[in-house]
C-alpha cells in the first residue's frame, strides 16, 4: 500500500479533526483526558476489564498513535476505510473487518482522506498477572460483522448517560459488548501447548531457541508446530521467536538506558548489526531511532519488508 506522506513527521498523538464525530463511555471517572472528559462513566465495564468503548465516524486528519498501548485495542469497521499500522507497515481496514492490536507495542490508526470511516472500538486494560483477553501476541485483522457491536456500544452509552441508569440494562449491554469481542477472539486463541510455549520463550528471549526445542516443549512434531503457529499467529515458530525478541527490545529501549549492544545480547543477538537490521525490518526503524523518538515517536517512512 502506498504510504501517506504525512507519516514522515507523525508523533505520538491523539488528533480527532474537526469533522470527526464520536461517542464514548468510560469505566473510571478519574480517566479525565480531554477527549473523555464529558463521557458518561460506567464502572461496571471493569467487570470485563474494559477501560472505555465508543463509536465514531472519523475523517482526516483523524490519527491516533500510541507508543506503548496499555491494553488490547479492538476496532471494527462498518463503512468507509482507514489505515492501521501493524508490524511497521500500514494495512487497509475497510467495512466488514476488525483489528485486534495487542498491548505494549506501537499501534496507530488513521482515517483516509475522502473516506469517512465509521467504526467502533473497545479498549481493554491489561493488569499484571492477568491472562490476556486475546492470547495471540501479534496484531490480528480478520472479517467481522461489526453492526451488532456498534448497537451494543451505542445502547450502553445511552443508558450510562441517564440520570439513573438501570443496572440490569448496563449489565446486558456490557455482556453483549464483551461477548462480541470474545467471538472474534475465540478462533485465534492458542491452545494451552502454544500458550505455555510462548510464555517460556518470552521469559527467556535471549536463549538460542531452535525449532527442535520448541516442538519438544510443545510436545508436537516440528511440522505440526508450524501448522499450529501459522493458524494461530500467521507466522512460523521461528519468526514468532523473532517477534517476541523485538517486542522485548522495544520495551528495553524505551524504559532503560542500556546500550543497544547490551540489549542485543540480552535478547539473543551476539552481533549488534544483525540485531539492528532485524529490528528495522520488523519495527520499521533502527533501535537508536526508536529510543531517540520514543518521547514523540514518528512512524516509519516506508513499509517494512515481510520477515
Amino acid at each position: 500500500m502506498q504510504q501517506p506522506s504525512s507519516i514522515l513527521k507523525l508523533s505520538e498523538t491523539h488528533t480527532l479533526g474537526a469533522d470527526t464525530c464520536y461517542r464514548v463511555v468510560r469505566a473510571r471517572a478519574l480517566d479525565n483526558r480531554p477527549w473523555l472528559r464529558r463521557a458518561p462513566v460506567c464502572p461496571a465495564l471493569l467487570q470485563h476489564r474494559i477501560a472505555h468503548a465508543g463509536s465514531m465516524t472519523a475523517q482526516a486528519p483523524y490519527r491516533i498513535v500510541r507508543m506503548h498501548q496499555g491494553g488490547l485495542y479492538f476496532l471494527a469497521c462498518l463503512s468507509g476505510e482507514g489505515r492501521v499500522l501493524i508490524d511497521g507497515r500500514w494495512q487497509r481496514c475497510a467495512a466488514g473487518n476488525a483489528v485486534a492490536l495487542p498491548p505494549f507495542m506501537l499501534n496507530a490508526i488513521e482515517a483516509v482522506p475522502g473516506h469517512p470511516w465509521q467504526c467502533c472500538w473497545v479498549r481493554f486494560e491489561q493488569l499484571p498477572g492477568q491472562a490476556p483477553i486475546l492470547s495471540s501476541s501479534s496484531p490480528i485483522m480478520a472479517p467481522f460483522h461489526g453492526q451488532p457491536l456498534w448497537h451494543a456500544i451505542e445502547g450502553l452509552i445511552d443508558e450510562s448517560a441517564q440520570p439513573q441508569p438501570q443496572p440490569s440494562s448496563l449489565f446486558h449491554w456490557i455482556e453483549l459488548i464483551a461477548g462480541y469481542v470474545a467471538n472474534f477472539a475465540r478462533p485465534w486463541q492458542q491452545d494451552d501447548r502454544l500458550s505455555r510455549l510462548w510464555e517460556a520463550v518470552a521469559s527467556d528471549v535471549g536463549r538460542d531457541w531452535t525449532l527442535e526445542e520448541l516442538s519438544q516443549r510443545a510436545h508436537v512434531s516440528q511440522e505440526h508446530l508450524r501448522r499450529l503457529c501459522r493458524r494461530a499467529l500467521g507466522r512460523s515458530p521461528m519468526h514468532h521467536v523473532t517477534w517476541l525478541r523485538m517486542r522485548k527490545a522495544c520495551e528495553l529501549l524505551s524504559t532503560t538506558p542500556l546500550k543497544v549492544e547490551t540489549i542485543a545480547h540480552a535478547i539473543g543477538y551476539q552481533n549488534p548489526f544483525v540485531f539492528s537490521s532485524t529490528f528495522k525490518k520488523w519495527i520499521g526503524w533502527t533501535p537508536s531511532e526508536h529510543r531517540s523518538r520514543s518521547g514523540p515517536n514518528p512512524l516509519p517512512p516506508s513499509p517494512a519488508p515481510k520477515p
